[in-house]
C-alpha cells in the first residue's frame, strides 16, 4: 500500500495535504468549474479557506508550498488568476528545491542509502521536478532535479561491496516493516523508481533533457526487465527487492501505485522517449492481459486513486492516448466503469484514497468527457 506524507495533526496540515486534505479536494472543484458545473467563486473560496503555505523540510508536491502551486497551476490555467501568488511560490519552490537537492547530493557524496522522502513522489524530489516541469520547465532547478536523477540510477555499494541500484532505500517499505531487513529496491510509480523513470520520459517528451538522460532511463529499464515475470497470465513486477531476492510475484490488485497499471504507463512513457518499439508494445501488453485477468480486477476492493479502481480507470485512459492500438484499452472502459461502481465510495472526502480522487477519474472516464485540466499530472500519468 502506498503511504501519503505524514501529515501533523493540526488544521493547517489537513488543508494544504493535496492527498487527503483541502488542496486534493479543490481539485474536483478546478475541474467542475472549468466543465462549467459550479461557479469559480466556489473555487476561490475553498482557496482562501487554505491560508498561509508549509514551505519546511517536509513540503512537497503533495503537502505545503509545492502543493498549493500545483492546484493554483491548475486553477489559473491560460488566464492572469493568481498570478502574484504563483510568482512568490514559484520562488519558494526554487528554493526549497535548492534545499532538498543539496541535502540528497550530500547523501550521495557521503556513501549512505537514500530515502523515500528524498527521491520518491510523494515526499520527494520526483515530485517537485513533475511541479517544476509544469511551472518552470525551462528553468535551472528541473534541469538540477534532472541530473540528480540521472545521479540516483548509478550503482551504489552494498555492505558486501556488492553493486546495488542507486535507489536502493536502506528503510523498509512503507506499509511492511519487516518484509525487507537491510533496505530494499522498490519498482512502484509512488514510491520507487517508476516515479523517476517517468519524469523523466514526460521531460524528454518536452525537450528538456541533461547529460546522461537516456542513460538513466536504459539503467531503469533494464532492472525492470531483470525483475519482471512473465507466463500465461502476463508479465508483471514485484514490488520490491530485497537482499533476500523480490516481493510475492502472485499476481496482485491493478493499482496505480505498485501494480502492473502504474508500471506499464511509466514504461510506455520511457519507450516513447527512447523510440523503443518493443518495450512500448511489451507494457501495452503488460496493461491488457492485467485488464482480462479477473482474478487481479476482483482484487481492487475501493474507488480510490491510489490501489483503486479510480487509479486503474486513469491510468488506462492515459495509456490509450499513447497506445498502437487505443481501441485496445477504450473499449474495456465501460466495464471498468460498471466495476467501479459496484465498488462502496469511500468515508474518505480527499484526493488520493477518497471521493475526490475517485470521482476526477470516474467522470474524465464518461463517454465523450475529457478532463478539463491535467489533474492526473501530480500521478506522473500525463
Amino acid at each position: 500500500m502506498t503511504t501519503a506524507p505524514p501529515v501533523a495533526d493540526t488544521d493547517l496540515a489537513t488543508r494544504q495535504s493535496l492527498a487527503r486534505g483541502s488542496l486534493g479536494i479543490t481539485l474536483l472543484h478546478v475541474e467542475r468549474a472549468r466543465r462549467g458545473l459550479i461557479p469559480w467563486k466556489a473555487v476561490h473560496q475553498r482557496l482562501a479557506d487554505v491560508r498561509l503555505s508549509i514551505d519546511g523540510n517536509e513540503a512537497s508536491l503533495f503537502l505545503g508550498a509545492p502543493a498549493m502551486a500545483y492546484v493554483l497551476h491548475l486553477t489559473a490555467a491560460d488566464s492572469d488568476r493568481y498570478t502574484g501568488a504563483l510568482h512568490t511560490l514559484d520562488d519558494i519552490v526554487a528554493a526549497h528545491t535548492r534545499r532538498r537537492l543539496a541535502a540528497a547530493h550530500t547523501r550521495i557524496d557521503q556513501g549512505r542509502y537514500a530515502t523515500f522522502a528524498e527521491y520518491d513522489l510523494l515526499r520527494g524530489l520526483t515530485g517537485l521536478g513533475a511541479l517544476l516541469l509544469r511551472r518552470r520547465p525551462a528553468g535551472d532547478e528541473l534541469k538540477t532535479v534532472l541530473h540528480y536523477l540521472v545521479r540516483l540510477t548509478e550503482p551504489v555499494a552494498g555492505p558486501r561491496k556488492q553493486p546495488l541500484p542507486g535507489w536502493w532505500v536502506g528503510h523498509t517499505p512503507s506499509s511492511q516493516k519487516t518484509a525487507a531487513p537491510g533496505g530494499h529496491a522498490n519498482a512502484g510509480l509512488a514510491h520507487g523508481i517508476t516515479g523517476p523513470l517517468a519524469l523523466l520520459a514526460l521531460a524528454k517528451r518536452r525537450g528538456v533533457t541533461v547529460d546522461g538522460h537516456d542513460t538513466a532511463m536504459n539503467r531503469i529499464c533494464h532492472w525492470l526487465d531483470r525483475i519482471r515475470h512473465s507466463d500465461h497470465r502476463g508479465s508483471r513486477w514485484p514490488r520490491w527487492i530485497s537482499r533476500t531476492g523480490p516481493a510475492p510475484m502472485r499476481p496482485a490488485a491493478p493499482s496505480w501505485c505498485y501494480g502492473t497499471p502504474g508500471l506499464a504507463r511509466a514504461q510506455q512513457l520511457a519507450a516513447i522517449a527512447l523510440a523503443d518499439e518493443n518495450r512500448k508494445r511489451m507494457a501495452e501488453r503488460a496493461l491488457l492481459h492485467c485488464l482480462t485477468d479477473s482474478g487481479q480486477l476482483d482484487q481492487l476492493t475501493d474507488r480510490g486513486l491510489c490501489h483503486g479502481a479510480g487509479g486503474l480507470l486513469r491510468t488506462v485512459q492515459r495509456v490509450a492516448e499513447d497506445a498502437e492500438t487505443p481501441t485496445a484499452f477504450t473499449d474495456r472502459l465501460p466495464g471498468l466503469r460498471e466495476r467501479f461502481l459496484t465498488l462502496n465510495p469511500s468515508e474518505d472526502p480527499g484526493f488520493l484514497q477518497g471521493t475526490a480522487g475517485s470521482t476526477l477519474a470516474f467522470q474524465s472516464a464518461e463517454p465523450g468527457s475529457g478532463p478539463a485540466t491535467d489533474w492526473d499530472a501530480c500521478l506522473l500519468l500525463c
